[in-house]
Protein backbone atom coordinates (compact mmCIF):
# COMPACT_ATOMS: atom_id res chain seq x y z
CA UNK A 1 0.00 0.00 0.00
CA UNK A 2 2.87 2.38 -0.51
CA UNK A 3 2.28 5.59 -1.89
CA UNK A 4 2.57 9.10 -1.58
CA UNK A 5 -0.14 11.94 -1.21
CA UNK A 6 -0.51 15.49 -0.21
CA UNK A 7 -0.03 16.67 3.04
CA UNK A 8 -3.52 18.56 4.32
CA UNK A 9 -3.66 20.03 7.53
CA UNK A 10 -6.87 19.63 9.09
CA UNK A 11 -8.13 20.32 12.60
CA UNK A 12 -11.26 18.37 14.21
CA UNK A 13 -13.82 20.69 12.95
CA UNK A 14 -13.67 19.89 9.54
CA UNK A 15 -14.11 16.02 10.13
CA UNK A 16 -17.85 16.39 8.59
CA UNK A 17 -16.01 17.71 5.09
CA UNK A 18 -13.09 15.23 4.94
CA UNK A 19 -15.23 12.25 5.65
CA UNK A 20 -17.76 13.58 3.04
CA UNK A 21 -14.99 12.58 0.00
CA UNK A 22 -14.76 9.16 0.72
CA UNK A 23 -16.26 7.00 -1.48
CA UNK A 24 -19.58 4.89 -0.24
CA UNK A 25 -19.46 1.66 -1.57
CA UNK A 26 -17.55 -1.42 -1.90
CA UNK A 27 -15.14 -3.47 -0.21
CA UNK A 28 -11.40 -2.40 -0.59
CA UNK A 29 -8.69 -4.38 -2.02
CA UNK A 30 -5.91 -4.10 0.90
CA UNK A 31 -2.83 -5.98 1.65
CA UNK A 32 -3.11 -8.00 4.37
CA UNK A 33 -1.12 -6.53 7.48
CA UNK A 34 -1.26 -8.82 10.30
CA UNK A 35 -0.66 -8.11 13.65
CA UNK A 36 -1.93 -10.82 15.28
CA UNK A 37 -0.89 -14.73 14.19
CA UNK A 38 2.44 -14.38 16.08
CA UNK A 39 2.20 -17.28 18.15
CA UNK A 40 1.87 -14.88 21.31
CA UNK A 41 -0.60 -12.18 22.97
CA UNK A 42 1.16 -9.46 24.37
CA UNK A 43 -0.32 -5.83 25.48
CA UNK A 44 2.21 -3.90 23.17
CA UNK A 45 0.87 -3.79 19.22
CA UNK A 46 3.65 -3.86 16.79
CA UNK A 47 5.38 -0.82 15.27
CA UNK A 48 5.51 -2.74 12.07
CA UNK A 49 1.13 -2.04 12.22
CA UNK A 50 1.76 1.53 12.00
CA UNK A 51 2.45 3.41 8.64
CA UNK A 52 2.40 7.27 7.62
CA UNK A 53 -0.70 8.16 5.92
CA UNK A 54 1.62 9.48 3.02
CA UNK A 55 2.83 6.93 2.19
CA UNK A 56 -0.36 4.98 1.71
CA UNK A 57 -1.21 5.14 -1.82
CA UNK A 58 -4.85 6.91 -2.89
CA UNK A 59 -7.06 3.87 -3.38
CA UNK A 60 -10.86 4.80 -2.17
CA UNK A 61 -13.08 4.39 -5.79
CA UNK A 62 -16.04 7.24 -6.36
CA UNK A 63 -18.32 5.78 -8.14
CA UNK A 64 -19.91 8.17 -10.53
CA UNK A 65 -23.92 9.34 -9.89
CA UNK A 66 -26.29 7.07 -12.49
CA UNK A 67 -29.55 8.60 -13.58
CA UNK A 68 -31.57 6.86 -10.87
CA UNK A 69 -29.01 7.81 -8.04
CA UNK A 70 -30.22 8.27 -4.17
CA UNK A 71 -27.77 11.57 -3.79
CA UNK A 72 -28.75 12.09 -0.47
CA UNK A 73 -27.13 12.20 3.38
CA UNK A 74 -28.67 11.39 6.41
CA UNK A 75 -26.98 12.43 9.44
CA UNK A 76 -27.51 11.77 13.22
CA UNK A 77 -25.95 12.91 16.21
CA UNK A 78 -25.58 10.26 18.98
CA UNK A 79 -22.79 12.00 20.52
CA UNK A 80 -19.28 10.60 21.60
CA UNK A 81 -19.97 8.14 24.75
CA UNK A 82 -19.94 10.72 27.01
CA UNK A 83 -22.36 8.70 29.37
CA UNK A 84 -19.27 6.03 29.59
CA UNK A 85 -21.68 2.99 28.37
CA UNK A 86 -19.01 0.63 27.89
CA UNK A 87 -19.59 -3.33 27.38
CA UNK A 88 -17.22 -6.38 26.49
CA UNK A 89 -20.41 -7.84 25.08
CA UNK A 90 -21.35 -7.95 21.43
CA UNK A 91 -25.01 -7.94 21.18
CA UNK A 92 -24.72 -8.76 17.08
CA UNK A 93 -22.10 -11.09 16.51
CA UNK A 94 -22.64 -12.87 19.96
CA UNK A 95 -26.12 -12.43 21.29
CA UNK A 96 -26.57 -14.08 24.70
CA UNK A 97 -23.06 -14.12 25.44
CA UNK A 98 -21.85 -12.03 28.27
CA UNK A 99 -18.15 -10.44 28.23
CA UNK A 100 -18.44 -12.62 24.53
CA UNK A 101 -15.83 -9.70 22.79
CA UNK A 102 -13.39 -10.34 25.48
CA UNK A 103 -12.48 -6.15 24.42
CA UNK A 104 -14.40 -3.03 25.12
CA UNK A 105 -17.21 -1.63 23.20
CA UNK A 106 -18.01 2.14 23.27
CA UNK A 107 -21.44 2.17 22.42
CA UNK A 108 -24.06 5.52 21.45
CA UNK A 109 -27.59 5.29 21.19
CA UNK A 110 -29.60 3.14 22.53
CA UNK A 111 -29.06 3.34 26.72
CA UNK A 112 -30.49 -0.78 27.34
CA UNK A 113 -28.23 -3.05 24.87
CA UNK A 114 -26.52 -5.24 25.97
CA UNK A 115 -26.10 -8.75 24.81
CA UNK A 116 -29.22 -10.37 26.00
CA UNK A 117 -31.77 -7.47 25.42
CA UNK A 118 -34.79 -8.34 23.50
CA UNK A 119 -35.92 -6.13 20.09
CA UNK A 120 -39.00 -4.53 22.31
CA UNK A 121 -37.36 -3.91 24.89
CA UNK A 122 -34.60 -2.17 22.65
CA UNK A 123 -37.37 0.01 21.13
CA UNK A 124 -38.70 1.27 24.72
CA UNK A 125 -35.58 2.00 25.61
CA UNK A 126 -33.26 5.62 26.14
CA UNK A 127 -30.75 6.48 23.54
CA UNK A 128 -28.14 9.10 23.55
CA UNK A 129 -29.21 10.19 19.60
CA UNK A 130 -30.61 13.57 19.63
CA UNK A 131 -33.07 12.83 17.62
CA UNK A 132 -34.66 9.87 19.50
CA UNK A 133 -33.21 7.17 16.97
CA UNK A 134 -32.75 4.32 19.71
CA UNK A 135 -30.67 2.24 17.01
CA UNK A 136 -27.08 1.12 18.62
CA UNK A 137 -23.87 1.79 17.15
CA UNK A 138 -20.62 0.27 18.93
CA UNK A 139 -17.42 -0.54 18.07
CA UNK A 140 -14.01 -1.20 20.09
CA UNK A 141 -12.01 1.38 22.26
CA UNK A 142 -9.10 2.60 21.00
CA UNK A 143 -6.38 2.99 24.05
CA UNK A 144 -3.27 5.02 24.48
CA UNK A 145 -0.52 2.84 27.15
CA UNK A 146 2.97 4.85 27.09
CA UNK A 147 4.19 1.31 28.65
CA UNK A 148 3.77 -0.70 25.94
CA UNK A 149 7.37 -0.06 24.39
CA UNK A 150 9.03 -1.56 27.19
CA UNK A 151 10.50 -4.62 26.99
CA UNK A 152 7.89 -6.82 27.72
CA UNK A 153 7.71 -10.72 27.24
CA UNK A 154 4.63 -11.91 25.11
CA UNK A 155 3.01 -14.56 26.37
CA UNK A 156 3.39 -17.72 23.83
CA UNK A 157 0.33 -19.57 22.83
CA UNK A 158 2.14 -22.68 24.16
CA UNK A 159 -0.01 -25.74 25.45
CA UNK A 160 -3.43 -23.27 25.01
CA UNK A 161 -6.82 -24.96 23.64
CA UNK A 162 -8.71 -23.05 21.60
CA UNK A 163 -12.33 -23.39 22.42
CA UNK A 164 -15.84 -23.04 21.06
CA UNK A 165 -18.19 -20.76 22.68
CA UNK A 166 -22.09 -20.93 21.03
CA UNK A 167 -24.65 -18.66 22.00
CA UNK A 168 -27.14 -20.68 25.41
CA UNK A 169 -30.66 -21.45 23.07
CA UNK A 170 -32.69 -22.03 26.37
CA UNK A 171 -32.40 -18.19 27.55
CA UNK A 172 -34.08 -17.31 24.62
CA UNK A 173 -37.06 -19.55 24.09
CA UNK A 174 -40.64 -18.31 24.81
CA UNK A 175 -42.52 -20.89 27.44
CA UNK A 176 -42.00 -24.24 26.13
CA UNK A 177 -45.43 -25.55 25.68
CA UNK A 178 -46.52 -29.23 27.72
CA UNK A 179 -46.70 -30.45 24.84
CA UNK A 180 -43.54 -29.69 23.55
CA UNK A 181 -41.52 -30.02 25.98
CA UNK A 182 -39.44 -33.59 25.75
CA UNK A 183 -38.95 -33.05 22.03
CA UNK A 184 -37.63 -29.21 22.44
CA UNK A 185 -35.22 -31.19 25.86
CA UNK A 186 -33.91 -33.49 22.94
CA UNK A 187 -32.94 -31.12 20.79
CA UNK A 188 -31.53 -28.62 23.17
CA UNK A 189 -29.36 -32.30 24.58
CA UNK A 190 -28.34 -32.46 21.19
CA UNK A 191 -26.81 -28.81 21.34
CA UNK A 192 -24.48 -30.04 24.05
CA UNK A 193 -23.60 -32.71 22.16
CA UNK A 194 -22.75 -31.04 18.95
CA UNK A 195 -20.36 -28.49 20.67
CA UNK A 196 -18.86 -31.17 22.77
CA UNK A 197 -17.96 -33.15 19.29
CA UNK A 198 -17.06 -29.55 17.93
CA UNK A 199 -14.45 -29.26 20.73
CA UNK A 200 -13.19 -32.45 20.40
CA UNK A 201 -12.03 -31.49 16.79
CA UNK A 202 -10.58 -28.65 18.08
CA UNK A 203 -7.78 -30.35 20.50
CA UNK A 204 -5.98 -30.70 16.95
CA UNK A 205 -5.04 -27.13 17.18
CA UNK A 206 -3.20 -26.86 20.59
CA UNK A 207 -0.36 -24.14 20.87
CA UNK A 208 -1.74 -22.82 17.45
CA UNK A 209 -4.08 -20.35 15.22
CA UNK A 210 -5.11 -23.10 12.62
CA UNK A 211 -7.33 -20.73 10.49
CA UNK A 212 -8.84 -23.80 7.70
CA UNK A 213 -9.94 -26.23 11.31
CA UNK A 214 -11.49 -23.00 13.14
CA UNK A 215 -13.22 -22.58 9.80
CA UNK A 216 -13.85 -26.10 8.91
CA UNK A 217 -15.50 -26.77 12.73
CA UNK A 218 -17.19 -23.61 12.64
CA UNK A 219 -19.43 -24.30 9.25
CA UNK A 220 -19.81 -27.69 10.33
CA UNK A 221 -21.62 -26.92 13.64
CA UNK A 222 -23.22 -24.21 12.18
CA UNK A 223 -24.96 -26.11 9.68
CA UNK A 224 -26.34 -28.75 12.74
CA UNK A 225 -27.19 -25.84 14.85
CA UNK A 226 -29.17 -24.38 11.95
CA UNK A 227 -31.03 -27.28 11.86
CA UNK A 228 -31.55 -28.58 15.16
CA UNK A 229 -32.23 -25.15 16.11
CA UNK A 230 -35.09 -24.59 13.04
CA UNK A 231 -36.38 -27.99 14.66
CA UNK A 232 -36.98 -26.44 17.73
CA UNK A 233 -38.65 -23.27 16.07
CA UNK A 234 -41.33 -25.66 14.34
CA UNK A 235 -42.07 -27.78 17.27
CA UNK A 236 -42.70 -25.19 19.53
CA UNK A 237 -44.57 -23.02 16.85
CA UNK A 238 -46.88 -26.35 15.93
CA UNK A 239 -47.55 -26.42 20.03
CA UNK A 240 -48.79 -22.54 19.77
CA UNK A 241 -45.44 -20.67 21.30
CA UNK A 242 -43.62 -19.36 17.97
CA UNK A 243 -39.85 -18.74 19.01
CA UNK A 244 -38.05 -15.34 17.08
CA UNK A 245 -35.03 -14.67 16.40
CA UNK A 246 -33.64 -17.84 17.21
CA UNK A 247 -31.45 -17.58 13.89
CA UNK A 248 -29.26 -15.27 15.35
CA UNK A 249 -28.17 -17.86 17.76
CA UNK A 250 -26.96 -20.56 14.96
CA UNK A 251 -23.34 -18.90 14.83
CA UNK A 252 -20.47 -20.03 17.44
CA UNK A 253 -17.03 -18.72 18.09
CA UNK A 254 -13.62 -20.03 18.62
CA UNK A 255 -12.30 -18.53 21.74
CA UNK A 256 -8.21 -18.34 22.69
CA UNK A 257 -9.54 -17.86 26.24
CA UNK A 258 -6.28 -19.71 27.66
CA UNK A 259 -3.90 -16.67 26.66
CA UNK A 260 -5.55 -14.61 29.66
CA UNK A 261 -4.77 -17.33 32.15
CA UNK A 262 -1.03 -15.48 33.43
CA UNK A 263 -1.97 -11.91 32.37
CA UNK A 264 -3.58 -9.30 35.14
CA UNK A 265 -4.54 -6.32 34.12
CA UNK A 266 -5.02 -4.55 36.94
CA UNK A 267 -5.80 -4.55 40.96
CA UNK A 268 -9.39 -6.61 40.93
CA UNK A 269 -11.18 -3.37 41.72
CA UNK A 270 -15.05 -3.12 40.75
CA UNK A 271 -15.73 -3.18 37.19
CA UNK A 272 -17.51 0.27 35.92
CA UNK A 273 -18.16 -1.02 32.30
CA UNK A 274 -21.65 -1.42 31.41
CA UNK A 275 -22.96 -1.06 34.90
CA UNK A 276 -26.18 -3.53 35.04
CA UNK A 277 -28.11 -5.55 37.52
CA UNK A 278 -27.62 -9.39 36.84
CA UNK A 279 -30.72 -11.42 37.54
CA UNK A 280 -30.88 -15.18 37.53
CA UNK A 281 -32.51 -16.73 34.04
CA UNK A 282 -36.22 -17.79 34.44
CA UNK A 283 -36.86 -18.96 30.75
CA UNK A 284 -34.92 -22.22 31.47
CA UNK A 285 -36.34 -22.81 34.81
CA UNK A 286 -40.05 -23.31 33.60
CA UNK A 287 -41.95 -26.79 33.17
CA UNK A 288 -44.19 -27.08 30.30
CA UNK A 289 -46.60 -24.56 30.50
CA UNK A 290 -50.34 -25.70 29.72
CA UNK A 291 -51.56 -23.97 26.33
CA UNK A 292 -54.17 -22.38 28.49
CA UNK A 293 -51.53 -20.32 29.92
CA UNK A 294 -48.99 -19.69 27.37
CA UNK A 295 -49.92 -16.27 26.02
CA UNK A 296 -49.63 -15.09 30.18
CA UNK A 297 -46.75 -16.56 31.26
CA UNK A 298 -45.08 -15.21 28.00
CA UNK A 299 -46.29 -11.49 29.10
CA UNK A 300 -44.70 -12.17 32.29
CA UNK A 301 -41.59 -12.97 30.79
CA UNK A 302 -41.24 -10.38 27.94
CA UNK A 303 -41.80 -7.66 31.32
CA UNK A 304 -39.26 -9.78 33.28
CA UNK A 305 -36.84 -8.50 30.66
CA UNK A 306 -38.42 -5.26 30.09
CA UNK A 307 -37.57 -4.32 33.98
CA UNK A 308 -33.99 -5.79 33.89
CA UNK A 309 -33.56 -3.22 30.71
CA UNK A 310 -35.41 -0.65 32.26
CA UNK A 311 -32.95 -1.04 35.47
CA UNK A 312 -29.50 -1.00 33.39
CA UNK A 313 -30.84 2.24 31.91
CA UNK A 314 -31.17 3.90 35.22
CA UNK A 315 -27.91 2.82 36.13
CA UNK A 316 -25.79 4.06 32.92
CA UNK A 317 -27.85 7.26 33.11
CA UNK A 318 -27.70 8.12 37.69
CA UNK A 319 -24.11 7.31 37.01
CA UNK A 320 -22.55 8.68 39.82
CA UNK A 321 -25.72 10.12 41.67
CA UNK A 322 -26.65 9.21 45.39
CA UNK A 323 -23.81 7.77 46.95
CA UNK A 324 -22.50 4.34 47.11
CA UNK A 325 -26.02 2.35 48.29
CA UNK A 326 -28.34 5.00 45.85
CA UNK A 327 -28.49 2.03 42.78
CA UNK A 328 -28.95 -0.43 45.51
CA UNK A 329 -31.81 1.09 47.52
CA UNK A 330 -33.18 3.34 44.32
CA UNK A 331 -33.11 0.60 41.44
CA UNK A 332 -31.98 -2.88 42.86
CA UNK A 333 -34.55 -3.07 45.74
CA UNK A 334 -37.82 -1.93 43.27
CA UNK A 335 -36.31 -4.18 40.81
CA UNK A 336 -36.59 -7.26 43.20
CA UNK A 337 -40.24 -6.01 44.09
CA UNK A 338 -41.41 -5.87 40.48
CA UNK A 339 -39.87 -9.42 39.98
CA UNK A 340 -41.53 -10.82 43.33
CA UNK A 341 -45.24 -9.56 41.54
CA UNK A 342 -43.96 -10.91 38.43
CA UNK A 343 -43.02 -14.23 39.48
CA UNK A 344 -46.09 -14.94 41.16
CA UNK A 345 -48.49 -14.23 38.27
CA UNK A 346 -46.75 -16.73 36.03
CA UNK A 347 -46.43 -19.25 39.20
CA UNK A 348 -50.56 -18.47 39.28
CA UNK A 349 -51.06 -18.71 35.61
CA UNK A 350 -49.62 -22.45 35.52
CA UNK A 351 -51.28 -23.42 38.54
CA UNK A 352 -54.41 -22.64 37.21
CA UNK A 353 -54.21 -25.94 35.06
CA UNK A 354 -50.80 -27.65 36.00
CA UNK A 355 -49.09 -28.39 39.01
CA UNK A 356 -47.99 -24.65 40.53
CA UNK A 357 -44.46 -24.69 39.38
CA UNK A 358 -42.53 -24.43 42.95
CA UNK A 359 -39.77 -22.58 44.41
CA UNK A 360 -39.83 -19.36 41.29
CA UNK A 361 -39.19 -16.98 44.04
CA UNK A 362 -35.85 -17.26 44.79
CA UNK A 363 -35.87 -16.01 41.15
CA UNK A 364 -36.04 -12.72 41.90
CA UNK A 365 -33.11 -11.15 43.69
CA UNK A 366 -30.66 -9.64 41.61
CA UNK A 367 -27.36 -8.25 42.24
CA UNK A 368 -25.21 -5.22 41.35
CA UNK A 369 -22.22 -5.89 38.78
CA UNK A 370 -21.46 -9.34 40.60
CA UNK A 371 -22.27 -11.30 37.41
CA UNK A 372 -20.06 -14.71 37.56
CA UNK A 373 -18.01 -14.21 34.34
CA UNK A 374 -17.66 -17.31 32.13
CA UNK A 375 -21.22 -17.51 34.16
CA UNK A 376 -24.49 -17.80 31.76
CA UNK A 377 -26.96 -14.99 30.38
CA UNK A 378 -29.16 -13.48 33.08
CA UNK A 379 -26.43 -14.32 35.70
CA UNK A 380 -27.47 -17.25 37.69
CA UNK A 381 -24.67 -19.40 36.20
CA UNK A 382 -25.24 -23.08 36.54
CA UNK A 383 -26.28 -25.89 35.21
CA UNK A 384 -23.81 -27.93 32.63
CA UNK A 385 -24.96 -27.18 29.25
CA UNK A 386 -25.51 -25.05 26.03
CA UNK A 387 -28.74 -25.15 26.87
CA UNK A 388 -29.30 -25.85 30.61
CA UNK A 389 -25.53 -24.66 31.13
CA UNK A 390 -22.70 -22.27 31.45
CA UNK A 391 -23.35 -20.61 28.15
CA UNK A 392 -20.86 -17.40 28.20
CA UNK A 393 -17.97 -19.93 27.71
CA UNK A 394 -19.19 -23.04 26.18
CA UNK A 395 -16.70 -25.63 25.88
CA UNK A 396 -14.46 -23.84 28.28
CA UNK A 397 -14.06 -23.48 32.14
CA UNK A 398 -11.48 -20.88 32.71
CA UNK A 399 -14.27 -17.48 33.62
CA UNK A 400 -13.12 -14.38 31.72
CA UNK A 401 -12.20 -11.42 33.60
CA UNK A 402 -14.04 -8.39 34.33
CA UNK A 403 -12.86 -4.92 32.90
CA UNK A 404 -11.15 -3.69 35.85
CA UNK A 405 -9.78 -0.44 37.87
CA UNK A 406 -10.06 3.24 36.63
CA UNK A 407 -9.06 2.77 33.21
CA UNK A 408 -11.73 -0.76 32.66
CA UNK A 409 -8.62 -2.97 31.40
CA UNK A 410 -8.92 -5.89 30.42
CA UNK A 411 -6.15 -8.59 29.40
CA UNK A 412 -3.96 -7.16 27.16
CA UNK A 413 -6.03 -4.32 26.42
CA UNK A 414 -4.40 -1.95 28.56
CA UNK A 415 -4.23 1.67 28.85
CA UNK A 416 -6.01 4.86 29.04
CA UNK A 417 -9.18 4.82 26.61
CA UNK A 418 -9.30 7.79 24.13
CA UNK A 419 -12.74 9.44 23.65
CA UNK A 420 -13.37 10.20 20.45
CA UNK A 421 -13.01 13.94 19.60
CA UNK A 422 -16.20 13.33 16.98
CA UNK A 423 -18.78 10.75 15.83
CA UNK A 424 -20.08 11.18 12.68
CA UNK A 425 -22.96 9.01 11.62
CA UNK A 426 -24.37 9.36 8.60
CA UNK A 427 -26.59 7.18 5.82
CA UNK A 428 -26.13 7.43 2.62
CA UNK A 429 -27.58 6.89 -0.97
CA UNK A 430 -26.57 4.89 -3.40
CA UNK A 431 -25.33 5.74 -6.59
CA UNK A 432 -27.23 3.52 -9.44
CA UNK A 433 -30.61 3.20 -7.58
CA UNK A 434 -33.32 4.46 -5.30
CA UNK A 435 -33.13 3.05 -1.77
CA UNK A 436 -35.52 1.19 0.32
CA UNK A 437 -36.07 1.28 3.94
CA UNK A 438 -34.19 -1.16 6.16
CA UNK A 439 -36.39 -2.74 7.97
CA UNK A 440 -36.49 -2.55 12.02
CA UNK A 441 -34.32 -4.58 13.81
CA UNK A 442 -31.99 -5.62 10.97
CA UNK A 443 -28.80 -6.10 12.65
CA UNK A 444 -24.98 -5.49 10.60
CA UNK A 445 -21.28 -5.54 10.69
CA UNK A 446 -18.52 -4.56 8.90
CA UNK A 447 -14.97 -5.74 9.30
CA UNK A 448 -13.91 -9.01 11.18
CA UNK A 449 -12.27 -8.87 14.67
CA UNK A 450 -10.93 -12.16 13.90
CA UNK A 451 -9.13 -12.01 10.42
CA UNK A 452 -6.36 -13.92 12.19
CA UNK A 453 -8.43 -16.86 13.34
CA UNK A 454 -11.07 -16.89 10.15
CA UNK A 455 -9.27 -15.57 7.81
CA UNK A 456 -9.27 -11.74 6.42
CA UNK A 457 -11.75 -12.42 4.05
CA UNK A 458 -14.58 -9.86 5.37
CA UNK A 459 -11.63 -7.78 7.18
CA UNK A 460 -11.88 -4.13 6.18
CA UNK A 461 -9.34 -1.57 6.29
CA UNK A 462 -10.59 1.19 8.15
CA UNK A 463 -7.72 3.93 9.28
CA UNK A 464 -6.90 7.79 7.66
CA UNK A 465 -6.02 10.52 8.93
CA UNK A 466 -8.78 13.85 8.44
CA UNK A 467 -7.15 15.21 5.34
CA UNK A 468 -6.32 12.44 3.45
CA UNK A 469 -10.32 10.93 2.59
CA UNK A 470 -8.58 9.29 -0.73
CA UNK A 471 -7.14 6.59 1.64
CA UNK A 472 -7.84 3.96 3.97
CA UNK A 473 -4.99 1.91 5.08
CA UNK A 474 -5.06 -1.96 7.23
CA UNK A 475 -2.42 -0.71 9.65
CA UNK A 476 -2.43 2.62 12.45
CA UNK A 477 -1.55 5.76 10.54
CA UNK A 478 1.09 8.40 11.96
CA UNK A 479 -0.77 11.46 10.67
CA UNK A 480 0.76 15.18 10.06
CA UNK A 481 0.67 17.68 12.13
CA UNK A 482 -2.65 18.86 12.90
CA UNK A 483 -4.00 15.98 11.42
CA UNK A 484 -6.28 13.88 13.46
CA UNK A 485 -6.55 9.63 13.69
CA UNK A 486 -9.76 8.33 11.77
CA UNK A 487 -12.00 5.26 11.47
CA UNK A 488 -14.07 5.56 8.35
CA UNK A 489 -16.13 2.25 8.59
CA UNK A 490 -19.08 1.73 5.68
CA UNK A 491 -21.68 -1.12 6.46
CA UNK A 492 -22.89 -2.88 3.55
CA UNK A 493 -25.77 -1.30 1.17
CA UNK A 494 -27.55 -3.73 0.30
CA UNK A 495 -30.07 -5.89 1.43
CA UNK A 496 -32.05 -9.59 0.65
CA UNK A 497 -35.39 -7.97 1.36
CA UNK A 498 -36.34 -10.43 3.65
CA UNK A 499 -34.16 -10.91 6.99
CA UNK A 500 -33.25 -8.50 9.54
CA UNK A 501 -30.21 -11.04 10.77
CA UNK A 502 -28.78 -14.90 9.28
CA UNK A 503 -26.91 -17.55 10.55
CA UNK A 504 -23.41 -15.99 9.89
CA UNK A 505 -24.69 -12.71 10.52
CA UNK A 506 -24.05 -11.62 7.53
CA UNK A 507 -25.67 -13.51 4.35
CA UNK A 508 -28.53 -10.96 4.74
CA UNK A 509 -26.71 -7.89 3.58
CA UNK A 510 -24.24 -7.54 1.05
CA UNK A 511 -21.78 -4.38 -0.06
CA UNK A 512 -22.83 -2.83 -3.66
CA UNK A 513 -20.53 -3.13 -6.55
CA UNK A 514 -17.44 -0.76 -5.50
CA UNK A 515 -17.41 1.12 -9.49
CA UNK A 516 -21.00 0.95 -10.04
CA UNK A 517 -23.22 0.37 -7.09
CA UNK A 518 -25.01 -2.06 -7.75
CA UNK A 519 -26.33 -4.83 -5.82
CA UNK A 520 -26.14 -8.21 -6.05
CA UNK A 521 -28.38 -10.40 -7.43
CA UNK A 522 -31.38 -10.85 -5.53
CA UNK A 523 -30.57 -8.03 -2.99
CA UNK A 524 -32.04 -4.36 -2.94
CA UNK A 525 -30.16 -0.87 -2.21
CA UNK A 526 -31.20 0.39 1.64
CA UNK A 527 -29.45 3.21 3.19
CA UNK A 528 -25.71 2.83 3.52
CA UNK A 529 -24.69 3.30 6.71
CA UNK A 530 -20.96 5.17 7.59
CA UNK A 531 -19.74 5.67 10.96
CA UNK A 532 -16.57 8.12 11.08
CA UNK A 533 -14.99 8.59 14.16
CA UNK A 534 -11.78 10.93 14.90
CA UNK A 535 -9.22 10.86 17.86
CA UNK A 536 -6.58 13.40 19.01
CA UNK A 537 -4.20 11.43 19.40
CA UNK A 538 0.36 12.87 20.02
CA UNK A 539 1.85 12.71 17.28
CA UNK A 540 4.61 11.17 19.75
CA UNK A 541 2.75 8.33 20.93
CA UNK A 542 1.81 7.61 17.19
CA UNK A 543 5.31 7.54 16.08
CA UNK A 544 6.07 4.92 19.36
CA UNK A 545 3.00 2.95 18.39
CA UNK A 546 1.60 3.73 21.77
CA UNK A 547 -1.88 3.55 20.69
CA UNK A 548 -3.83 0.56 19.72
CA UNK A 549 -7.77 -0.92 19.19
CA UNK A 550 -8.89 -3.51 21.58
CA UNK A 551 -8.87 -7.03 20.29
CA UNK A 552 -9.68 -10.53 20.94
CA UNK A 553 -5.91 -11.85 22.66
CA UNK A 554 -4.94 -14.17 19.63
CA UNK A 555 -5.22 -10.57 17.27
CA UNK A 556 -2.43 -8.95 19.13
CA UNK A 557 -4.08 -5.27 18.33
CA UNK A 558 -4.12 -6.19 14.69
CA UNK A 559 -5.42 -2.71 13.05
CA UNK A 560 -6.96 -4.91 10.22
CA UNK A 561 -9.65 -6.50 13.01
CA UNK A 562 -11.15 -2.92 12.94
CA UNK A 563 -15.43 -3.43 13.48
CA UNK A 564 -18.03 -1.75 13.77
CA UNK A 565 -21.67 -3.18 14.52
CA UNK A 566 -25.39 -2.17 14.24
CA UNK A 567 -29.34 -2.77 15.32
CA UNK A 568 -31.35 -1.07 13.80
CA UNK A 569 -34.22 0.71 16.23
CA UNK A 570 -35.25 3.84 14.16
CA UNK A 571 -39.06 3.47 13.80
CA UNK A 572 -40.43 2.61 10.45
CA UNK A 573 -41.71 6.00 10.27
CA UNK A 574 -38.68 7.41 10.59
CA UNK A 575 -36.60 5.10 8.22
CA UNK A 576 -38.95 6.17 5.85
CA UNK A 577 -38.07 9.59 6.05
CA UNK A 578 -33.99 8.96 5.97
CA UNK A 579 -34.70 6.76 2.57
CA UNK A 580 -36.85 9.62 0.82
CA UNK A 581 -34.69 12.16 2.12
CA UNK A 582 -31.97 10.13 0.30
CA UNK A 583 -33.83 9.66 -2.89
CA UNK A 584 -34.52 13.21 -3.31
CA UNK A 585 -30.83 13.96 -2.93
CA UNK A 586 -30.92 16.17 0.46
CA UNK A 587 -28.93 16.38 3.22
CA UNK A 588 -30.82 16.22 5.94
CA UNK A 589 -30.69 15.31 10.28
Amino acid sequence: MAGSGKRRRVRGSRVVAVVAAVGAVGALTVTFVSGGGRGSASAEANLNDFVPIERVAANVPTPRPGPDASKGVFTVDCGTNRNGKFSPDNPVAQPGIRNGAEHLHDFVGNLAIDANTPDAVLAASGTTCRNGDRSSYFWPVVRIDKAVRADLDPQALGAVQPTVSCPRVADRLPAVPASARDSVRRDLAALDRQLASANGRMAASRGRIDQRLNQSVLGALRAERAETIKRISRTMSGAGSRPRGLVSLVDCEVSYDGLHATHSAAPATASGASPGVRCPSVRDKLPGVPASALDEVNRNLDLLDQQIAEANERLVTTKGQGGPNFALNAIVGPLQSKRVATLDRIAIAIGRTAPRPQGLEALAACTLDERPVGGQPGGNGDGNGNNGGNGNNDGGDKPLPEPQGPNLELPNNTGRIVQPSKVLIEYRGNPGAKVTPMPRFLRALTGDAKPTSRGPANARATWTCSGFADRLSDRYPICPDGSQVMRVQDFPGCWDGRNTDSENHRAHLAFADPATGACPQGFVAIPQLRISIAYDIPRAVQLRGQYALDSFPEENHNPFSDHNDFVNVNSDKQMRRIAACLNEGRRCS
